[in-house]
């Protein structure tokens, strides 16, 4: 997909086993995956806009919905936070995913409309 849109992200080099994390929604018949990103400064200050929601005013990230594409089911699979991650994701991130989890499950509403 990113051939025909540059915005499609990828992971170049040694971060390329990292996974993408983030939204998938289910809009007519059709699922899309929303990606999250990671606070950072910027993001206490940015407004919502079209193309972005904060979570938790930034403290937790922003939702990219410029960055949003069409996925299957082959496409992603399901990250189980309630297991013991350790080994595979840090106590930092996961306590994040947790957080923004939380978040988007309040938010719900909110969310998929914007979506």
């Amino acid at each position: 997909m990113r051939t025909f849109d540059s915005k499609v992200s990828y992971n170049e080099g040694y971060k390329e086993l990292r996974p993408f994390i983030g939204a998938l929604f289910k809009v007519n018949n059709c699922e899309y995956f929303a990606p999250l990103s990671s606070p950072k400064p910027k993001h206490k200050v940015l407004k919502n806009s079209i193309d972005m929601i904060r979570i938790k005013e930034g403290v937790y990230g922003v939702i990219n919905f410029n960055n949003m594409i069409p996925v299957t089911k082959n496409n992603y699979s399901i990250i189980d936070l309630s297991k013991d991650n350790k080994d595979n994701i840090s106590i930092y991130r996961l306590e994040l995913l947790k957080n923004q989890l939380r978040w988007l499950t309040r938010n719900r509403e909110e969310i998929y409309k914007k979506s």
